[in-house]
């Protein structure tokens, strides 16, 4: 399962930084910068998701991992 968020992670990681350089092209091009300002959000939040799926989930979730501990 580790593996599988690791690789899934780094595919979305990949799409972010992808995302991210279309949308700073984007964002060259005072044309086109309301299109790339949104787009750029995107990309951060991607990658913020790509970071996540990467961590153990104790890190990634410490207040759900607090919350199993407390119960037990």
């Amino acid at each position: 399962m580790r593996l599988l968020r690791g690789l899934g992670g780094l595919l979305l990681w990949l799409a972010a930084a992808l995302v991210g350089l279309v949308a700073v092209i984007l964002c060259v091009t005072v044309i086109l910068l309301p299109l790339g300002l949104p787009l750029l959000g995107y990309a951060r939040r991607l990658l913020a998701l790509s970071i996540k799926l990467m961590l153990p989930r104790s890190v990634a979730h410490p207040v759900e991992k607090a919350k199993e501990a407390a119960r037990q």
